[in-house]
């Protein structure tokens, strides 16, 4: 698969909206690339499952999964003046909000805001940064058209373009984590042209951000004996240490916590060094944060392989990552696919 293939399917991904709950868009957008690989089912939460490989009879079923949905905002209020009140799904920094420009998705349609700010020149230089509840997105309506328009439960998302940086970097907002869905669909796609042995399902699950149940309720319907799943992870850059980070085309991070079973991370990394496939390792104490967490407790147990992909500026408009380590990725899923016999 070449570097291009992966930056379209990027680009499609990501301008489809989806945040946590509400991933209908981003789903519909994955749907129709997973179609050709199987058939393909949402669940009663919204994940999107596609049935890549039946697999021999007896061969283990294998699930490949990352999560389809984007932090955000949801309207809980239309004030007398228009304004819209706000609530945060996922994690946001209110320090980078005001003056963002968003989207509110109504059911109408979509309209342009942006986040209410006190212009420079009126600033005393001693504001504290605004509290979630303290955020207002202006749409430039009346207070009478606003509450014909919006109602609470109105999903809101960052506004920005995709764009091609150099050194084969990515910037857009939702990468966090359509890039992971990306792996995973490229991942399929190789296994569509040279079918493994297992059984093999695709999961791109809904509500990661706010809470995990699609990817649970998933591999609970699914009960695969093994799960390869696909976040993102600090990339290299401002503001973030070293030991902290995986570098920016650096390769696919193949991580090692408690939630992740040790034979299958000792033949990821085994498999990385005999494909000559760009990786690097990162070891965790504790907790995931990712649905990996939930996923190994699903039923009896899941064994737990998961990779991440370096990522700079997380949960912001401009999230940004290398095409070069989403292929990585692609590729040590499809390795690892290929050799699985028990």
């Amino acid at each position: 698969m070449e570097r291009s293939e992966i930056v379209r399917m990027t680009r499609l991904l990501c301008q489809a909206p989806g945040t946590s709950g509400r991933e209908d868009g981003a789903a519909e957008a994955a749907e129709a690339l997973l179609s050709p690989l199987g058939r393909v089912e949402r669940t009663p939460l919204g994940s999107v499952l596609c049935h890549v490989c039946k697999g021999e009879p007896g061969a283990p079923h294998l699930m490949l999964e990352a999560h389809l949905d984007q932090i955000g905002m949801v309207v809980t209020r239309v004030e007398k003046d228009g304004f819209l009140r706000v609530a945060n799904v996922g994690g946001l920094d209110c320090r980078l909000l005001p003056a963002s420009p968003v989207t509110v998705h109504a059911r109408q349609g979509r309209y342009h805001g942006v986040i209410a700010s006190t212009p420079p020149h009126l600033s005393t230089g001693k504001e504290k940064p605004l509290k979630m509840e303290e955020i207002l997105v202006d749409t430039g309506l009346s207070g009478e058209k606003a509450k014909e328009l919006f109602a609470p439960g109105d999903p809101i998302t960052l506004d920005g373009e995709f764009a091609e940086m150099e050194n084969g970097l990515m910037l857009s907002p939702a990468q966090d984590d359509r890039v992971g869905c990306v792996a995973v669909i490229a991942a399929a796609m190789m296994l569509k042209d040279r079918a493994p042995k297992c059984r093999v399902t695709v999961c791109l699950s809904a509500q990661e951000e706010t809470s995990g149940y699609g990817a649970g309720t998933a591999a609970f319907a699914l009960a695969p004996d093994m799960a390869l799943l696909v976040d993102v992870s600090f990339g290299d850059g401002f503001g973030v240490k070293e030991w902290e980070c995986g570098t920016m085309n650096g390769g696919v991070e193949i991580d090692l916590a408690p939630a992740v079973n040790r034979p299958v991370f000792d033949r990821l990394r085994e498999l990385a060094r005999e494909k000559e496939i760009p990786h690097q390792i990162h070891a965790m104490g504790g907790r995931t944060g990712t649905d990996t967490d939930i996923v190994a407790a699903s039923g009896r147990g899941v064994r737990c392989g998961l990779l991440s992909i370096p990522l700079r500026s997380m949960h912001t408009a401009v999230e940004t990552v290398a095409a070069a380590d989403v292929l990585s990725a692609a590729r040590l899923m499809a390795e690892f696919a290929w050799e699985v016999e028990q």
